[in-house]
């Protein structure tokens, strides 16, 4: 059944605006919860919406640690009260002090790093003593996307030498799989497996050699229901799924998640026999996938073309007479909610069919507090 998006008192919200449904972002971290086998295993990533108010109320879900991809979102998730906050970001540059002043100033909250190079390694270290801090650390590994990390096969080695660098506590691995984008889940299932059973035989091979070996940090949100069956003493951590959009629920239709955003937009111009124009262009919307979004309840209206400022359908033959009128209030579910989210300054919730509040998009900023 397609969600109502509308709510009352949307002829007052200008537009075009990111709305949230509060109901639906419950649902989703239920849904995850049980999907874990517990809050307390769910280390899920904040750059989807980077919001504190969407951080505490996973918090009153019981989820205690959360991931980030920059140092305004790790202070963001630091003043909305994370106990547990990994940077899952390479360290480089004047970022390394920056971050360890910022650890200084939540000496409450533990801080976690992770890396693939043994001379940034060393200078964060360094830096780490300067101010009286071990920095806990993961081990990034590439699982085979390429981006970063260290290889597979090289693992073990840096494990060992990064062991020995002082002012750094190595405490596990971090495996992110963002080249996991099997439709089915079988398939899915059978590549987790290998990377699971190879995290597992390095984890033995460490220990075996007195290295210790407490945390590893697994997958994104399409392989976290397969990590979930099978690595009990693991931490998971999705981050699309807890707002959702229209990407992931047509790449994998097995994950039983609702978008719960959408851009509200109106009809701003008929321009010809057929066609109209939204007050939404790839200013309002992110476009970088191709595919915009879903327009919800016109299934007969096709893209035309996006603008900065506009983005203009047209009617299928046959089916002129549905167009929207001008002044109409209309909703797009964003294909890719993560860098929409990082378009607005704020969100409108709603809940009960109400706005309900309004969530400054804090960590959209990629500055935090300067030490």
């Amino acid at each position: 059944m397609e969600w109502s998006y509308h709510f009352e008192g949307e002829e007052r919200v200008l537009s075009p605006a990111l709305v949230y449904y509060e109901e639906i972002l419950a649902e989703n971290t239920r849904r995850a919860v049980l999907e874990a086998g517990g809050a307390k295993r769910l280390w899920p990533h904040i750059k989807t919406h980077k919001s504190p108010d969407l951080v505490r109320m996973l918090e009153n879900f019981g989820i205690e640690r959360f991931k980030c991809a920059t140092l305004a979102e790790a202070e963001m998730a630091a003043n909305a009260g994370a106990r547990h906050i990994l940077l899952a970001y390479p360290l480089v540059g004047p970022n390394i002090g920056e971050y360890v002043k910022l650890t200084c100033r939540y000496p409450e909250q533990t801080f976690w790093a992770l890396g693939d190079d043994l001379g940034q390694l060393a200078a964060l270290g360094e830096t780490g003593r300067k101010y009286g801090r071990e920095i806990p650390f993961l081990v990034d590994v590439n699982t085979g996307m390429n981006r970063t990390g260290v290889p597979m096969d090289a693992v073990l080695e840096f494990y060992k030498k990064a062991s020995r660098i002082p002012g750094i506590s190595v405490k596990g691995l971090h495996c992110y799989d963002g080249e996991r984008h099997e439709k089915e889940f079988s398939q899915r299932l059978r590549q987790t497996e290998k990377t699971a059973e190879w995290v597992w035989k390095s984890k033995q091979a460490l220990t075996a050699d007195g290295f210790s070996f407490e945390t590893a940090v697994m997958g994104g949100s399409p392989s976290f229901p397969c990590y979930a069956g099978m690595m009990k003493e693991a931490y998971f951590s999705p981050g699309t799924i807890f707002v959702y959009d229209a990407g992931y629920r047509e790449q994998f239709p097995d994950l039983p998640y609702v978008p719960g955003a959408a851009v509200m937009t109106r009809v701003i111009s008929h321009p010809k026999e057929g066609y109209f124009t939204l007050d939404a262009g790839y200013k309002a919307i992110s476009a970088e996938q191709g595919k915009r979004g879903c327009l919800v309840s016109c299934p007969h209206a096709c893209e035309a073309f996006q603008s900065e400022e506009h983005w203009t359908f047209r009617m299928e033959p046959g089916y002129e007479k549905e167009r929207p009128e001008i002044g109409t209030v209309l909703y797009v579910i964003p294909w890719h909610i993560c860098p929409t989210t990082a378009l607005y300054d704020e969100i409108c919730v709603v809940a009960g069919g109400k706005q309900k509040a309004v969530w400054p998009v804090t960590a959209r900023k990629r500055k935090g507090k300067r030490g």
